[in-house]
């Protein structure tokens, strides 16, 4: 049997589920709210027992004042049956709020955020985020509580992986340019090539970039199991990399950056000695 077109759109487009989700719990709480509206038109106006916490003959004259705190009660009254109606909305949807957005991808949960506020304020939810991290990065963090929430934990982690990507795109392009401005210039930043050579102080490390892209020989890298931990304005990052087709490796990398005014440069970088043919390869230098 074929699917119905208008079950395929919804299944390629989360974000769109969950916001038809939250948006008839939404008019169920509306219609809550209203009910919970009219029932209340019975009972007695803030007007009527205005008298009924304060001193005798104290409402016995009209005056301008107790005008303005009768509408002014009035407003409250009014303002305290919204409240009940939003915080109705909030007993019903937090557990299945948590489980509906866990189906989310990050970009699916940002375009969720922007529809309205009642999905801003689902999608800003600290559990939804914790879920998402823990999906996209790694579980060896269930024990961190993030000081700015998972929210900004995801962000931070997010940014130190893009990053931790362009350090092997500028490899693979040779771009000595992008490597200098990966990198932080400071005396104690370090580099440990495959070759086994080492480097340390922000010139050296670049000119040692700079013969490993002036070898004829490219290296194309395959990156696999990257763990990232974010520390403030610390992070690092261990993975495994392959050359070639996976023709050589594993090869172990950690690569440790540092948070300098609104991003990340890379401090520290430490490759596996490699191996070619059982010798060492003392002339590449990639990696």
């Amino acid at each position: 049997m074929e699917t119905p077109s208008f079950l395929l759109a919804f299944s390629s487009q989360p974000y769109l589920v969950a916001s038809v989700f939250f948006t008839v719990l939404g008019l169920v709480s509306l219609f809550l709210f209203v009910v919970s509206a009219s029932s209340s038109k019975s009972r007695p106006s803030v007007s009527d027992d205005c008298c009924s916490d304060d001193t005798a003959g104290s409402c016995s004259d009209p005056s301008p004042s107790h005008s303005s705190m009768a509408i002014g009660g009035t407003v409250a009254a009014a303002t305290v049956e919204r409240n009940a109606g939003a915080s109705m909305m909030e007993q019903l949807v937090p557990e299945i709020t948590t489980h509906a957005l866990s189906y989310l991808d990050y970009t699916s949960l940002c375009r969720l955020s922007m529809t309205n506020s009642l999905m801003r304020k689902a999608a800003n939810d600290d559990n939804a985020w914790k879920v998402l991290y823990h999906k996209d990065f790694t579980l060896e963090q269930g024990s961190v509580t993030p000081v700015n929430g998972w929210k900004a934990y995801y962000a931070a982690t997010r940014a130190v992986v893009n990053v931790n990507s362009e350090f092997f795109d500028i490899i693979k392009e040779r771009s000595l340019q992008a490597m200098s401005r990966l990198w932080f210039n400071a005396d104690y930043v370090k580099c440990f090539h495959a070759s086994g050579e080492f480097f340390s102080g922000y010139n050296a490390v670049i000119q040692s970039w700079q013969l490993a892209f002036n070898w004829d020989q490219g290296v194309d890298f395959l990156v696999r199991d990257v763990r990232v931990r974010v520390m403030t304005d610390m992070a690092w990052v261990t993975m495994k990399t392959f050359v070639g087709n996976m023709d050589a490796g594993p090869f172990n990398v950690t690569n440790i950056f540092e948070f300098h005014n609104g991003r990340w440069y890379m401090v520290h970088h430490h490759n596996s000695v490699m191996f070619i043919d059982g010798e060492m390869g003392q002339q590449n230098l990639h990696g």
